[in-house]
């Protein structure tokens, strides 16, 4: 309920001043003998008196004090992990859990407490036999972590969580800072079953065509010591390879290692399967899928250098490291023929052109043929030539004129993704020889690194990246490799100049898309039982936006069974979902007419069964314990959940009571406004109508 309250700011003593000048007033108005009757004289020299006096105390400048307070219950959260593992133990046990959980909510609510539901994934329900327990993974951190959130604030006083305690996604919740105490119900068996587990699958996302690559399966057992079983390698159930494994003993993981070769090029899908064993547990878990796209080659750079140099090195280093790239180095000074029949796609130029321009005819082949290029200068870099064939800067600098700086990243650079606090660190490297003089930057051109001179940090570029039509980049600086080296002297790892240069290649190095018509999954790989989100773009000659055409979309699965859909985009939505997809690789190809003209499109997407639940069954009560007793809560099994229910009803914990304040200043009260209103109508209307003037 509010209340209300008066702030003077000036004396109060001015307030028998405001009626004493109302009285003065309507006095004098109203004090001589009427023309109309006595009680109506004194009905207006009370309205007069009001609306005088009334408009005095505004003039007080007092304040409105407005206190409205509320009454929040008590509030406890059951939070329950609905995940597929609560199912391992049979539905009975679950039940009874469940029973007892709202027995629990039942004499809550009698007490006069507020009681939430919440599940994995921030969902609510509003009932306990609603939940469903079809979560194909656990992610108690997030489930605990939405609860702080969403009761910030509140009169939040428990939280009952029911799980089994396993967790196969995010942090491990007991990493977590909670300000509620957690009482933890257990549910499921501690005991390891007797299993054999197809724990782990590695391999690369990535193979080229024809190359073999590696795939690796970690197989843990329980109750099975001397046993032996047979793990196979498929593709579309034909075995391409199998291995026999001997369990030794319990609990330890065998590594199981396979090397394959992929012809056809895509997403190829292989599937990992033990054989089953008598007197398995379950045998869920005892098959996994992967999915590698093959491709058909690398991007191809081709690396011309003046003469031999630690920067070379250091360029080979970074480029190295990704294996979607393929890189020829070739140094002129040393061997100037070059294998003119090798198409490129990434042109790296080192000290070229030199001063003497004596490579121009090689540099020119290549710049001539559009490669995006990256420019990386030395002391014997041709300032005048280079002026000449970069679209990213001009320079006016003398030769043999340099200048010593280190970088720093310039926040506003938006052309690539970079965290600014990892690239702190460029300040503490070693400087970089530079060309000494004025630089202009081209049209399209943005700033990656500024160069710093000592602790000062100028706006001269250092790095700089152009987006026009023909993409570039230029590094002024001559010491790369020194960078490389302080920073695994400072972190024992080279990332940050290695993602900074990798970064820059891949953009320069992208093809711009021109199509017409892009049609395009938002993700490459979906969960079983997720919806397959399209987004559609269609343009015209210009490449405008077109809207309300007709596109028609064909999936293939792996069987070559295929799904046709049609849909229209428009301006307001123009995405397009498809349900019900089963696990496997799809192919998919959208068609349109674009002003009489035909536009396809292709790509590829993977619909993946995920059975995270079913790698591990056993129940972890060890950590329920630990994360009730680091918040001050409790941990109970199913056999003592009456328990919790005596502990939580029996104490006598008071309702929240919350006050907020509110000052408003007279003037902004809208109905004092038309108070004032209303009486000077009264009076004027009254007086008109007894014929005053």
């Amino acid at each position: 309920m509010p209340s209300f309250d008066f702030l003077f700011q000036s004396s109060p003593w001015w307030i028998p001043v405001c009626f004493i000048v109302g009285a003065i007033y309507a006095f004098a108005l109203y004090q001589a003998k009427p023309i109309w009757s006595t009680p109506i004289n004194y009905l207006l020299a009370a309205g007069r008196f009001a609306l005088v006096s009334l408009l005095c105390f505004l003039l007080l400048s007092w304040l409105l004090k407005q206190t409205r307070t509320s009454i929040e219950k008590k509030t406890v959260v059951l939070a329950i992990d609905n995940s597929q593992s609560l199912l391992s133990e049979g539905r009975e046990q679950l039940k009874t859990a469940l029973d007892e959980l709202k027995q629990l909510q039942e004499d809550l609510l009698d007490k006069d407490f507020d009681v939430s539901l919440q599940l994995l994934d921030d969902q609510s329900v509003s009932a306990i036999d609603s939940a469903k327990f079809n979560r194909k993974t656990t992610n108690l951190a997030d489930l605990l972590g939405s609860i702080k959130n969403n009761f910030e604030g509140r009169n939040l006083t428990d939280v009952v969580l029911l799980s089994d305690g396993i967790y196969n996604q995010g942090a491990a919740p007991t990493f977590g800072n909670y300000n509620f105490p957690i009482h933890t119900i257990g549910i499921g068996d501690t005991i390891p079953k007797r299993d054999v587990n197809l724990k782990t699958v590695y391999s690369n996302k990535i193979a080229y065509q024809g190359n073999q690559f590696p795939i690796q399966a970690d197989v843990l057992a329980n109750g099975f010591v001397g046993k032996t079983a047979t793990v196979y390698l498929k593709q579309a159930e034909r075995i391409l390879d199998q291995k026999t494994v001997t369990f030794t003993q319990d609990g330890a993981v065998s590594q199981v290692n396979f090397l394959t070769t992929s012809t056809p090029k895509g997403l190829q899908h292989y599937t990992i399967e033990v054989s089953a064993l008598a007197g398995e547990f379950s045998t869920r878990n005892n098959r996994q899928e992967v999915y590698i796209d093959i491709i058909d080659g690398k991007e191809k750079i081709l690396l011309l250098a003046l003469a031999p140099h630690p920067d070379l090195k250091a360029i080979r280093s970074i480029i190295d490291k990704n294996d979607n790239f393929e890189l020829d180095v070739k140094i002129l000074s040393q061997s100037p023929e070059i294998q003119s029949d090798k198409k490129y796609d990434l042109l790296i130029l080192h000290q070229l052109p030199d001063y003497f321009n004596t490579y121009n005819e090689i540099v020119r082949r290549y710049i001539n043929q559009g490669l995006p290029c990256l420019y990386i200068l030395g002391n014997q870099t041709g300032m005048q030539q280079l002026n000449l064939l970069n679209p990213v800067i001009q320079m006016n600098a003398q030769a043999g004129q340099t200048d010593k700086v280190t970088g720093y990243f310039n926040p506003n650079f938006k052309l690539l993704n970079f965290d600014p606090e990892r690239l702190e660190i460029l300040k503490k490297f070693p400087p970089v020889s530079v060309p000494f003089g004025e630089y202009r930057l081209l049209p399209n051109t943005e700033v990656l690194l500024y160069q710093r001179v000592g602790t000062v940090q100028t706006q001269k570029p250092l790095l700089m990246v152009t987006s026009g039509a023909k993409r570039s980049a230029l590094f002024l600086g001559e010491g790369l490799w020194s960078w490389r080296l302080e920073e695994f002297d400072l972190t024992e790892k080279q990332e940050v100049i290695d993602e900074i240069f990798t970064k820059v290649i891949q953009y320069i190095s992208t093809k711009d898309d021109k199509r017409k018509l892009r049609v395009y999954p938002l993700n490459n790989e979906f969960i079983l039982g997720d919806k397959v989100i399209f987004d559609t773009e269609v343009y015209n000659d210009i490449y405008e936006k077109l809207y309300n055409q007709s596109i028609k979309l064909d999936l293939t699965d792996e069987r070559g069974k295929v799904r046709n859909y049609s849909y229209t985009n428009t301006e307001g939505n123009s995405r397009f979902e498809i349900s019900g997809l089963s696990q496997g690789v799809y192919r998919y190809k959208a068609t349109v007419t674009v002003l009489g003209k035909p536009e396809e499109v292709t790509g590829q997407f993977v619909v993946k069964d995920v059975q995270l639940e079913a790698l591990n069954t056993t129940a972890d009560f060890n950590l329920l314990r630990q994360l009730s007793l680091q918040t001050s809560g409790k941990f109970y099994g199913l056999q003592n959940i009456t328990e919790l229910r005596k502990y939580l009803t029996s104490r006598n914990l008071p309702d929240k009571i919350d006050a907020t304040e509110e000052l408003r200043e007279p003037i902004n009260l809208r109905w004092l406004f038309f108070v004032l209103m209303i009486l000077a109508t009264i009076e004027w209307v009254t007086r008109k109508y007894q014929g005053g003037y």
